[in-house]
């Protein structure tokens, strides 16, 4: 296994890790690197290029790497300023016989084409507001103030697929679907063309037939609801892409003015679990963010006074249960499974106590080194892995004041506080050394086999930085850690492929993509074994790349 020292500078005492990442002396003070190249702005290879492989990648990996994230930051003198404002950009790792090609394209979308045409931001996104053309007269700059802001199509978040397809999405109501061979934009749709919501995440949920499940708000006269959304597994015709769509149900938010934002959902097998979080949307301040001058992310804001509720749906019949599991106000964007066992549900997210996470993470920020770089991290609050133990068979007759947590190797907590309220204490799915790594995010399981069902492993980044430094390997079952770092090397969200025949939950390989911000065109596909987080080998690509957000892998036909 590679060097698992954790990362220290040229004047720190470096600490010893064992395999498992324990015992490790972390500095009590380091400086960060930079990786100010990590969120610049890159060129697109959209003809696939050979990669150098160093140590051995396996022959049977057949298929597609795709990812995922911003790969432009401005547009002649303008710039975005958030991370997520970025232009869409696709890549491709096609993996066969132990070879490895790259390639990448830009999405055209909508917001691309006329930000080019006009070398310039004119389309608004998350945390850039699109100022008024300076050529048009005084009075049509003033009362294009008055004018809504469009809704983006920059498609920048991950890879997901309906009905077969591949798509490309973010949180509003477009996607685009993409031919994955060549990262081509096929079709723009419009969630909003098919149900009545205003967008829909980026990470959706499937059935082993191939149903999936998502959510997404809707806006009204009467404020705002969530609403879930299943989309059937096959097509009725060629051109077919969301037609069958239907809202499952629809949730009331505790304050329709101010609903809950929300990145993803759980899904056990028979339920869909919605987390309504303290990190709220003021509605008013986002339908006058162009009025009042100001980006749609400054509507986002984290209120430590609210609890957070998970809300349960059934997924078969689409009824709301009318009781509700509270917990202490935490903040999560990414859940790692949901199963159900023994009359619980157990519910596994990466959790933090605070949610102001999201605004700290404009290009400023990110650009900065140094002590401002620290002081932008130290400002951050760690996500780590929890488990939620939610009981299922609540009745009135169930005693209030006793904690309903059965299960004897479990610390969570559930207890009963009124006829329609549990609440709920987490425990921990992890051990004292995942500190030293600055929690975990991104998290990955073995999802064709485990996603709804009993689980042992599950992969992530550490964050040792406002991006990820390492990868980690959560063992369930001793709560132990197996861990790749090597200093100055940042690696992305781990995606698990199993072998063929795969016996045992964790036979297979993780692919992540590692950038070198130190290095002039210092990326590289890395191939670990899944099992023993030994690395198998590399794939160097001749290019820069920038830091993205998620992806799939596709095997080949």
């Amino acid at each position: 296994m590679p060097d698992v020292k954790i990362p220290s500078s040229a004047d720190e005492t470096k600490g010893d890790c064992d395999a498992a990442g324990k015992d490790c002396k972390v500095p009590e003070k380091r400086v960060l690197q930079t990786i100010a190249p990590l969120v610049r702005s890159v060129e697109e290879t959209p003809e696939p290029i050979t990669t150098e492989v160093q140590g051995t990648i396996p022959a049977w990996i057949n298929g597609n790497f795709l990812r995922n994230g911003p790969g432009k930051f401005e547009f002649g003198n303008t710039h975005y300023n958030h991370w997520f404002d970025g232009m869409a950009m696709l890549h491709k790792f096609h993996i066969s016989g132990g070879q490895v090609t790259y390639m990448s394209r830009f999405l055209r979308s909508d917001a691309y084409q006329r930000n080019s045409e006009q070398d310039r931001i004119v389309m608004s996104e998350f945390g850039t507001l699109a100022m008024p053309d300076p050529c048009k007269n005084f009075f049509q700059r003033f009362m294009s103030r008055f004018q809504m802001i469009q809704p983006t199509d920059n498609a920048s978040v991950s890879f997901v697929t309906y009905k077969g397809d591949y798509y490309v999405s973010t949180e509003t109501n477009f996607m685009h679907r993409v031919n994955p061979e060549s990262l081509e934009a096929v079709e723009k749709v419009d969630w909003s063309k098919f149900i009545a919501v205003n967008g829909a995440t980026a990470h959706p949920h499937y059935d082993p037939d191939g149903t999936a499940y998502n959510m997404g708000n809707s806006y009204g006269s009467k404020g705002a609801l969530y609403n879930i959304i299943r989309v059937p597994p096959e097509k009725t015709e060629a051109s077919d892409t969301l037609q069958g769509a239907k809202v499952l149900c629809s949730i009331v938010p505790k304050d329709k003015s101010h609903p809950s934002y929300y990145h993803s959902f759980g899904m056990s097998e028979n339920y869909v679990v919605f987390i309504e979080q303290p990190i709220k949307m003021d509605l008013l301040k986002i339908v006058t963010c162009k009025l009042r001058g100001r980006a749609l992310g400054e509507g986002i804001y984290w209120d430590p006074k609210q609890e957070t509720v998970f809300h349960l749906v059934d997924k078969r019949t689409g009824k709301v249960s009318a009781l509700k599991y509270h917990t202490k106000a935490i903040s999560t964007f990414h859940q790692i499974n949901a199963f159900e066992e023994d009359g619980f549900l157990m519910l596994d997210l990466c959790c933090a106590d605070d949610g102001g996470a999201i605004n700290n993470y404009l290009i400023q920020n990110l650009r900065k080194s140094g002590e401002a770089l620290n002081e932008v991290y130290d400002s951050l609050c760690r996500p780590y892995p929890r488990r939620f133990v939610l009981p299922l068979h609540v009745s009135d007759e169930t005693t209030t004041g006793q904690n309903l947590n059965t299960r004897p190797s479990s610390q969570a907590t559930c207890v009963k506080v009124s006829r329609d309220k549990v609440f709920c204490q987490h425990e921990n799915l992890h051990g004292d050394d995942l500190e030293q790594y600055g929690g975990l995010e991104f998290p990955q399981i073995n999802y064709s086999r485990c996603n709804t069902r009993p689980y042992r492993y599950f992969y992530g980044c550490g964050f040792r930085h406002l991006v990820g430094d390492s990868l980690l390997k959560m063992d369930l079952e001793d709560k132990t850690l197996k861990v790749w770092y090597q200093e100055g090397f940042y690696p992305s969200e781990p995606v698990f492929v199993a072998s063929p025949g795969a016996a045992d939950e964790d036979d297979g390989v993780i692919l992540s993509v590692v950038l070198t911000p130190s290095q002039d065109k210092g990326t590289f596909l890395l191939v670990l074994n899944a099992k023993t987080f030994e690395e198998l080998g590399r794939a160097n690509v001749p290019v820069n790349m920038p830091y993205g957000f998620h992806g799939t892998y596709s095997t080949a036909a």
